[in-house]
Order: structure tokens, then sequence, then C-alpha cells
């Protein structure tokens, strides 16, 4: 009989970076999947609300995952962490020939960066939410990469996921795509703050999912287009 994992559940005065450690725990239960079956479809265009479905299926079927289930679960596991920023990044490496690509699901908590996920090796995934500035904590996963013999090639930085699950946006994954080829060095750290600057600026913009918008949108337009008509009628009589 496999053991289960249990999804974890907080207390309001947990703190949130002990949160993030119990659902790093959680997905590290999970186990990475070697099988080379992928167990859940996941479509990046799809919007929040549907991934969000799916995690839930995961949680439920328990199956080892990949990188990119371990994003969406991340995402799930801390919907409720309101404080806290989520976004997606992108890595692509080259290692013997090949390029590999993998994913982890960037957190900032009180102007501290960190990231949650899955990986072959330990030092690819969780980092506690203790980096300054979005490019220490980067530079930190290309040093871990260098100790794998992969060099770093490419970073895609997403925007901040909202913690609305019903929400009917799509995640965006790759706002900003930095190629390392191209870049120099303090290039490259200028664009990761200029990245992480555009994040907060959204964040206090308070923008929201555009749903609602939709949603106001439908029910304002049709008494004005009932209301529309007799205009029109008017002013077609008075042309008259």
């Amino acid at each position: 009989q496999i053991p289960i994992p249990s999804v974890p559940a907080f207390q309001p005065s947990t703190p949130i970076p002990e949160r993030l450690e119990a659902v790093q725990r959680y997905i590290r239960e999970l186990q990475y999947n070697h099988t080379g079956t992928q167990f859940f479809e996941i479509k990046k265009s799809r919007p929040l609300t549907g991934l969000m479905d799916l995690a839930k299926e995961m949680t439920k079927e328990a199956l080892p995952i990949k990188c990119l289930e371990a994003v969406i679960l991340g995402i799930y596991l801390t919907n409720n962490m309101t404080t806290l920023d989520r976004f997606p990044i992108s890595f692509k490496t080259h290692f013997s020939g090949n390029y590999f690509r993998h994913i982890v699901l960037g957190v900032n908590f009180g102007g501290r960066y960190g990231a949650l996920g899955i990986s072959r090796r330990e030092e690819l995934m969780y980092k506690a939410p203790v980096f300054r500035t979005l490019s220490e904590l980067i530079f930190d996963f290309e040093e871990a990469y260098r100790r794998c013999w992969h060099t770093l090639k490419k970073v895609k930085l997403g925007h901040c996921v909202s913690h609305d699950p019903h929400s009917v946006e799509q995640i965006e994954w790759k706002h900003s795509i930095l190629d390392l080829d191209k870049l120099s060095r303090e290039d490259f750290r200028k664009d990761l703050e200029r990245h992480a600057r555009d994040m907060r600026l959204k964040i206090g913009k308070g923008t929201g999912p555009p749903s609602p918008t939709k949603d106001r949108k439908k029910d304002v337009s049709s008494p004005q287009r009932g209301q529309a008509s007799p205009h029109r009628r008017n002013s077609r009589g008075d042309r008259r």
C-alpha cells in the first residue's frame, strides 16, 4: 500500500515561510515522474480556473509529477496566501550538445524572493524566500546549473498570477525573455530588476482578473441597447 501524501492545511497564524516549506514538502512527497509518461496534460493557454481544477485532480490522484505540474500545484496550494506574489520562471540550458528546459514558481514575500518546484536535482527546485532581489535568486539558479555542468541560455519570466481560483484570465508565462548570449552580465541583472519593478507596478495598480470586467460589460450593455433603440427611432423621426 503506497501512502498518499496529505494536502497541507494551515492555521491562520502559521507564518508564510513555514507554509511554503509545507507546500514544498508536499510537492516533494509526490515524487518526480521518471516514467516517461505524462500523467496530467497541462495546456498553458487554459484559463486559471481550469488549471486549478486540474491541480485539485492532482491532489486526489497523488501521482508523480514533473516541473510544470509542480508549478500549477504550487499556485493552487498558495492561492489563500494573498500576501504572497507568485510568478513563473522558465530556464533553458545547454549540456553535452542538447538543450534542456525547466520551470519553477517564483515567489515574493515581504520583498524577499524564493521558489517552489520539483526537479531531478535538489538544488533546482525549492528556494526559501531569503533573496533580496530577483537577480540574486536567478543567479543562485544559474550557479546551481553550473554545478550540474549546464550553461544557462535563456530565462523567461511571467507576471504575477491571480489569487482568484475562479479567474478566467490566462497565466502570463513569458512577459520577459532574456537571452544570455545577447546580454552582458550587467544588462542581464538590469533586465531582471526591471521585470521585478514591472511586477511591483502591476500589483500597485491593483490589476484584477478580466472576468469581472466582462460580467460588468454584459450587465450594462443590455439595458443600454434597449434604451438606445427608442432614441434612434426619435432621431430618425426628427430628421424626417
